[in-house]
């Protein structure tokens, strides 16, 4: 079945040019709403430490802090700021306040684009090391395995093993991100021992690991248990949510027009999946935080998950109208 969505004529050119212009404001203005909220959720936090008020703190700063993954992956496409070289500053302080270094997230990113949910060469699925089932998939999702994956994978790096994929030059630079990455939590250890604070824990590791979950949700449902056939319509989701979830995960809800045109910025995505649904005549793969997971875990108490996947939509009723 052809592509519809990832047709370049299916949207107007010039609605395209308009749909993928970048904005300096508009990133300032995501970038410092997002680590505003994490300083307040912070220093709530330190105002309220050792009594039941931090509980919330604890769990809002934790969500924030997860949800600052969103934000390196628009720095990851050079869409948060029309100016380059902020993308790539903004990109390596959440790179590393997520354990995640931000070459190394850069290059296995493009291939997942790439190669969406191709068991042999999606490093999201090749990472899975195969197909979910129930006694692997509730670790990850509350963050245990999700967790301990990325430091194991940081430490691998740092030894000099990496993916197939990576050129002699990246694996060099990514060899070398990774142990300075690593040279920079030995120095908090280190300083935190120093000076006999549990700062570092209470205000950054703690809540990131604990919260993971509520960013997991999110990065979960974008293409698990969709078919794995190259068509971005089938094999991406959108999905459903309140305005406070659009705007901490920078609208990668619209997941589905974000995989068909990755060079459109956060901002503008709303206005493409509107685009979309207007010009291929159908809603892409569509669902909610909990009614995915509802859906999923229960397939997953039958049993593990299949290599097939899913097609959630009918397309025999709808026709793609390409853009004039």
């Amino acid at each position: 079945m052809e592509d519809f969505v990832g047709r370049k004529n299916l949207i107007p050119p010039a609605r395209m040019r308009e749909l993928c212009k970048r904005s300096d404001l508009k990133g300032a203005i995501q970038t410092a709403s997002h680590f505003g909220a994490i300083g307040l959720t912070g220093f709530g936090l330190y105002m309220t430490w050792g009594t039941w008020w931090a509980v919330p703190f604890f769990i809002a700063h934790g969500v924030l802090l997860n949800f600052l993954f969103a934000a390196q992956h628009e720095f990851n496409h050079y869409t948060a700021f029309k100016t380059r070289w902020v993308n790539d500053v903004f990109n390596r302080i959440t790179g590393f306040v997520q354990l995640y270094p931000r070459d190394y997230e850069r290059w296995y990113h493009f291939e997942h684009h790439r190669h969406t949910q191709d068991w042999d060469n999606d490093p999201e699925l090749i990472s899975r090391g195969g197909p979910y089932d129930l006694a692997s998939y509730l670790p990850y999702l509350i963050g245990i395995t999700y967790w301990t994956g990325r430091i194991k994978r940081l430490f691998i790096v740092a030894m000099g093993k990496t993916a197939p994929y990576f050129t002699e030059k990246q694996t060099r630079k990514v060899v070398l991100e990774s142990r300075l990455h690593l040279l920079g939590y030995a120095v908090v250890i280190a300083a935190s021992l120093y000076f006999q604070t549990w700062a570092a824990v209470i205000y950054w590791i703690g809540p990131m690991f604990a919260m993971k979950i509520f960013q997991n949700v999110q990065n979960i449902a974008e293409h698990t248990g969709l078919t794995h056939e190259n068509d971005t319509v089938h094999n991406t989701r959108t999905i459903k949510t309140w305005w406070i979830f659009r705007w901490m995960a920078w609208n990668m809800q619209y997941h589905t027009a974000h995989h068909t045109f990755p060079a459109v910025p956060f901002h503008a995505l709303p206005a493409l999946h509107a685009e979309l649904v207007k010009h291929a005549g159908y809603e892409p793969p569509t669902t909610g935080y909990l009614a995915f997971q509802w859906r999923f875990i229960r397939k997953l108490m039958k049993g593990p998950e299949t290599r097939d996947g899913e097609v959630e939509i009918n397309l025999s009723q709808t026709q793609p109208q390409a853009a004039e």
